[in-house]
Parts: structure tokens; C-alpha cells; sequence
């Protein structure tokens, strides 16, 4: 085997383990995002239940308010793969909107705070359209 063939073999085998190692880096930062998405959604979710249950309580609408707000914030400065860089407004908007139902809660209002739930909802569902549209889904929380 000539040198030129060894080299031009060697080449070929780094290009494959490097091409290699960033498929393997970029599905492990999808998955960072969507576990953290996973995680912002479920908490989101659950804490607009909660406060649904539980409406007239002014404190604990003020307190799941600054926890959306966080969430929120938290989720704007996320590091965001090119995989579902689409898909990632849809999550902003979700955390807006709870952010918004709690806020209306502190303010006492009821049916402002049902529409912003229900936008989340929507919001949610299609979040998780678009990553199934990129091939991607949120890991399922365990009990």
C-alpha cells in the first residue's frame, strides 16, 4: 500500500470519528433541552392545576406567579440545539401564558386566568407537534 493511500485512508477514519462525536454531541444537547423542557413544562403544568384548585388564595397565586416568572426566564436563556430551534418559541409561549395565568390569578381574575391555562395548553400540544415533526419527543417523567 502506498503512502498517499494510507494517508488518504487515516483522513477518511478521522473525518468518520469526528462527524462521529458531533452526531453524538448534538443528540446529547437535544437531549439536555428536552429533558429541560420536560421538566419547565410538567412544573408549569402542575402548578396551574394546583392553582386552579385553589383560586381565591391570593398568596399562593403570588408565590406560583414568581415560580412561572422564573420558569419563564429561565427557559429565555436556555441553550437552544439547531435540531428544534423551531420548536422552542412554542415552549416560550407556554411558560408566557402560565406565566400570565398566574398573574391573573393575583389579581382575582378567574376567567382571565382559565383562557391563558387553556392557551398553554394549546401552546403545549403544538411545542410537542413540532418536535415530533423534527423527530424529537419529551422524555416521559417517571413516578
Amino acid at each position: 500500500m502506498t503512502r498517499e493511500r494510507k494517508l488518504t485512508r487515516r483522513r477518511v477514519a478521522g473525518v468518520l470519528a469526528l462527524s462521529a462525536l458531533l452526531l453524538v454531541s448534538a443528540n446529547a444537547l437535544a437531549g439536555t433541552y428536552l429533558n429541560s423542557a420536560a421538566l419547565l413544562l410538567q412544573q408549569g403544568g402542575h402548578e396551574a392545576e394546583y392553582l386552579r384548585a385553589r383560586i381565591n388564595d391570593k398568596e399562593l397565586a403570588e408565590l406560583i406567579h414568581k415560580l412561572a416568572d422564573a420558569r419563564l426566564e429561565a427557559a429565555k436563556t436556555m441553550l437552544v440545539p439547531k435540531e428544534v430551534v423551531q420548536a422552542h418559541p412554542h415552549l416560550l409561549l407556554v411558560l408566557e401564558n402560565y406565566e400570565r395565568a398566574a398573574d391573573a390569578a393575583t389579581r382575582g381574575e378567574m376567567e382571565k386566568f382559565l383562557v391563558y391555562q387553556q392557551h398553554a395548553r394549546d401552546e403545549d400540544r403544538t411545542f410537542r407537534g413540532v418536535l415530533k415533526q423534527f423527530g424529537y419527543s419529551l422524555p416521559e417523567p417517571k413516578p
